[in-house]
């Protein structure tokens, strides 16, 4: 295992108090369990700004008995200046997670307090909750991803999961809950301080943020049965979707590529002066192109002006963004169908989100309908940026893409650029502005963003694009772009070596239009995609598995080393 894999928190630690355990992980509780058994995904305060970028919590100190582990630590970041403490308590089958901070200085936040994550094998599961004015309310946990929140005016849950019969308290505030599978992330998350009330909002220097969390669990019966978590049994249908990567984003030069996937995926922010220059590198490469355009409402001649210059180039797509909303709604469709018109240029015309599948989702109502592809993005790391979460990001793309197929109503859904981290802040209260170079010498779009990610370069990256592709080969996805084609954030590096994902997504791609099926192992760490006569499997734990994958009725057994990925013929 290479450190930038498993370095993207410190040394984790499992403390336990009596029946309870948790994984502390830097600031954060995680996989919380109760004689074995999990009840929370995680517990942690954040910090956020007005623009909801996250500030930092530094430790220093970690204090801990059979019964108490106290965490002494302040932000960092943002301008958040908080010094306090988060604490847990137990007591049998109570656990008890406090929160205690004093701000030093003024600091306007969105939010600020302790949110639980809920662990997603509970899609289904009724619901108890208790509001404020300590009315019941019966629900049930979303099985198909909710585009806006499952619950508010929380101040207690209580559900049933695998055996055990849990109760949530919350005190300091009024919390709700919202759906994060819409990221990708693996769980429900009840955060406090309800949207719908004004943000940002002024904490002033001397003022306190005080919260709890108590968690009270009763054991009801035996843990559900484990399955054989090393056996896959394929199944689908459809075509492998075609693999593209996208543009890079990097300054000058580029260097000499042999290309990999089928197009190159190529966004162009019309209100930035070198939007030509990113074009004119693009069409170089003589690839396929898949055009993305997010609109300038300041400059309307922009949008035929860039378009005029597709002409005679191999675009296969072509779609339009609103730059605040970050969608293609009726208005976005309809001009770039017109510019098209207008410039000759006969293209397919997508839309859909150029952030999250989250707007796609939660945008449904406002998206043109006539457009002939279906487009979103995937950003595994916009929460947290563990490695655990980026696992854990797999299974949720898997039912993102699903979704995705279920709103397209038999329109084909491309996917991508999927990407460790997001190219930009779509919840950004101001619009960057772009640089004033009209040339790539210092780069454009997601090269000005906080996109590097040393994962980048480590080998299990490519046994993770592998398991992304198996799940996101779902029938209806047409396509699927991963990355950039160069660069930091590329599949190869800026002096033309290829970094390990490359070859994953030769093999890929080497997949495209073939009928395919794919499955995963019950724990979600192995991966298996079979293409015609290739069967590509990736493992994502850290320890070696050896898988046993049913294919046509007959049984293949496989060797895969930890984080490693292989290909066999059958």
């Amino acid at each position: 295992m290479t450190d930038a894999w498993h370095a993207s928190h410190g040394p984790s630690r499992l403390w336990r108090g009596g029946p309870w355990a948790l994984e502390l992980r830097d600031d954060e509780l995680a996989d919380l369990t109760f004689d074995g058994r999990r009840v929370l995904r995680s517990i942690r305060a954040v910090v956020r700004d007005r623009d909801w970028n996250t500030a930092e919590w530094v430790l220093e100190q970690v204090a801990s008995d059979d019964s108490t582990l106290e965490l002494l630590l302040h932000s960092d970041g943002y301008g958040a200046e908080l010094r306090g403490t988060v604490r847990v308590d137990v007591s049998g089958d109570l656990l008890v997670v406090s929160f205690d901070a004093v701000s030093t200085t003024p600091f306007e936040t969105n939010r600020t307090g302790l949110v639980v994550l809920h662990p997603p094998q509970i899609a289904g599961a009724p619901l108890a909750i208790t509001h404020s004015d300590a009315s019941v309310e019966a629900s049930t946990f979303p099985r198909s991803i909710s585009p806006h929140q499952p619950a508010d005016d929380i101040a207690g849950l209580a559900w049933h999961d695998d055996g055990l019969e849990v109760d949530v308290r919350f005190t300091g505030d009024v919390f709700e809950m919202e759906d994060q599978r819409n990221w990708t992330d693996a769980s429900y998350k009840t955060y406090s301080r309800p949207l719908a009330l004004p943000f940002p909002y002024a904490l002033a220097a001397g003022d306190r943020v005080r919260q709890s969390i108590a968690v009270r669990v009763a054991p009801l019966s035996p843990p559900d049965r484990v399955t054989d978590r090393d056996r896959l049994v394929l199944a689908g249908g459809g075509a492998f979707p075609a693999i593209s990567v996208g543009a890079s984003t990097a300054p000058d030069p580029a260097p000499p590529l042999v290309p990999i996937g089928q197009a190159l995926l190529v966004e162009l922010d019309l209100a930035a002066p070198n939007r030509h220059a990113a074009l004119a590198r693009a069409a170089a490469s003589g690839r396929p192109l898949d055009v993305r355009l997010v609109l300038d409402p300041l400059r309307p001649d922009a949008l035929d002006d860039l378009v005029v210059r597709l002409s005679g180039l191999p675009v296969v797509r072509l779609g339009a963004f609103d730059p605040h909303t970050h969608v293609t709604d009726r208005d976005a469709s309809a001009a770039v169908r017109a510019a098209a018109a207008r410039a000759g240029l006969d293209v397919a015309i997508v839309g859909g989100a150029r952030s999250h599948f989250t707007e796609l989702n939660r945008e449904q109502d406002s998206i043109a309908d006539d457009v002939d592809g279906v487009v979103f993005s995937v950003t595994p790391l916009f929460h947290s940026r563990t490695t655990e979460q980026l696992i854990e990001a797999v299974g949720m793309q898997r039912l993102v893409a699903e979704q995705a197929v279920r709103i397209a109503r038999g329109t084909p859904v491309h996917v991508g650029p999927v990407t460790l981290r997001p190219r930009f802040n779509n919840v950004a209260t101001v619009l960057p502005a772009p640089p004033p170079q009209t040339d790539l010498s210092l780069g454009y779009g997601a090269h000005f963003a906080d996109t590097e990610d040393e994962r980048q370069d480590a080998p299990q990256l490519a046994a993770w694009t592998i398991a992304s592709a198996a799940a996101l080969a779902v029938p209806g996805v047409a396509s699927v772009a991963y990355f950039e084609e160069w660069g930091p954030r590329g599949v190869v590096r800026a002096d033309g070596t290829e970094r390990p994902a490359a070859a994953a997504l030769r093999a890929l791609a080497a997949l495209s239009g073939l009928p395919a099926e794919s499955a995963a192992s019950p724990d979600g760490l192995v991966w298996a995609v079979k293409g015609g006569g290739t069967l590509l499997l990736a493992n994502l734990d850290r320890d070696d598995r050896e898988p046993t994958v049913v294919v046509d009725g007959e049984e293949r057994t496989a060797s895969l080393p930890a984080g490693g990925w292989v290909s066999l013929e059958v």
